[in-house]
């Protein structure tokens, strides 16, 4: 999975958390099954939008309370 974060404007994240703009992020991954790209957009309150045409994923996102969290990757806790 790649990933870039941007504010509003669409400049790196860097620039926009100096300026304390919104952040959202583009993410570009494959379906498991077909090998097909999908890619997501979500924006500061989470909300997921599907960049390609077709593409009907299942997106979620993890409630985790990162300090409890003992392993490397949130996947290993469930």
């Amino acid at each position: 999975m790649q990933g870039r974060l941007q504010d509003e404007t669409g400049e790196d994240e860097s620039r926009g958390a100096e300026r304390r703009a919104p952040l959202g992020c583009e993410l570009e991954t494959e379906c498991a099954h077909t090998g097909r790209r999908i890619r997501l957009r979500l924006d500061r309150e989470l909300g997921c939008e599907v960049l390609d045409e077709g593409a009907a994923p299942l997106v979620f996102v993890p409630l985790v309370n990162f300090e409890r969290l003992r392993a490397r990757s949130i996947i290993d806790d469930f």
